[in-house]
């Protein structure tokens, strides 16, 4: 099957399976696993920050870094459909009392600072102290300009503001952008990044900040029941896709513009003009796809939903692949 619905689907190869197999593992609770230690100090090293802490899953990277930053009944603000707002099971509301404060983001994925600057709360006992920002790069496959970085963080400097990036897919934006991944990460006082999507490691986030924010991280981890023991087997398949997948991403980025354009020739579909930056197209079907995502499956390509659509392009999807994906969906519509 060509699986478009995401690039969590990813297979390891033989390779990486290998590269488990023979990895040197410990309890890394105890901070014994050498194998988990080489896979944070490589993030850290990567991202230009001073630590970082394996975890299980992008959503529990991105809770700990919302838990480390801000105290019970504090707030952060956050875009309307960001991952963390919307796609976490408001695990920052529910298990660390924390308020979101969701804004609608611009269409090329960034918050508006001057409509933050007017939702951070006054120094009042009636509001939720605002304590941090979060972004999202990439966001909706969008990569967020550099210049807009620079002024995130003089602004949230100024605001007395943490800075979090969720950075689940910043891989692909460093990609996008042609430079190191540390250019985008340097602006945040803490990123987590995604193994298991256009890196394709089968499991694992990780969460990179200051020693002091790790320190707290890590009893956070604890507590959410994240101390997986001897987890070197899983950061092994982390270090070869950190050291072999950064780069073919920009193949990825490649297939996506050419199913953007295959599929730009169906006058039934709309085709989102921000589409293709990175590794992700949308598109609509405009209430005519009754039925697509079952007749999409019969022709072996795998879909989410039958009327917006997201399809991703990973390290499984060749460009043949996406002539298949192209034909088909000019089958269903003729």
């Amino acid at each position: 099957m060509i699986d478009l619905r995401s690039d969590t689907v990813t297979k390891p190869n033989d390779a990486m399976r290998q590269r488990m197999a023979q990895a040197k593992v410990g309890d890394d609770v105890y901070g014994e696993d050498p194998t988990v230690n080489q896979l944070e100090t490589l993030c850290a090293d990567m991202l230009g920050k001073e630590a970082a802490i394996f975890c299980a899953s992008g959503t529990q990277s991105n809770l700990l870094a919302l838990m480390s930053h801000c105290r019970r009944g504090d707030e952060y603000i956050v875009g309307q459909q960001a991952h963390t707002y919307r796609y976490e099971a408001g695990g920052a509301a529910v298990l660390g009392s924390i308020q979101p404060q969701p804004l609608d983001l611009e269409p090329d994925g960034s918050l508006n600072l001057k409509k933050v600057g007017q939702y951070i709360k006054p120094d009042d006992f009636h509001f939720a102290p605002t304590a941090l920002l979060c972004l999202e790069n990439t966001q909706g496959g969008k990569v967020l300009p550099m210049e807009y970085l620079d002024d995130a963080q003089a602004f949230a400097r100024a605001k007395n503001l943490k800075l979090h990036l969720d950075g689940a897919r910043i891989f692909n934006a460093s990609v996008k952008l042609n430079c190191p991944v540390s250019d985008i990460s340097n602006h945040f006082d803490s990123v987590s990044l995604c193994l298991s999507k256009g890196l394709g490691a089968p499991v694992g986030s990780v969460l990179c900040a200051s020693h002091d924010l790790i320190k707290k991280a890590r009893r956070w981890r604890k507590m959410l029941g994240g101390g997986m023991r001897q987890a070197g087997i899983l950061a092994a398949a982390g270090i070869y896709a950190l050291e072999n997948n950064v780069k073919r991403l920009a193949l990825d980025h490649e297939n996506a513009i050419h199913l953007k354009v295959g599929l730009a020739d169906i006058k039934e579909l709309e085709i989102s003009p921000d589409s293709g930056q990175t590794n992700m197209v949308f598109t609509s079907t405009r209430g005519k796809g009754a039925g697509l995502e079952l007749f999409m499956k019969e022709h072996g390509v795998l879909i989410a939903g039958e009327d917006n659509l997201r399809l991703v392009t990973h390290l499984d999807i060749n460009t043949h692949d996406i002539k298949t994906v192209v034909d088909a969906f000019k089958a269903f519509f003729s």
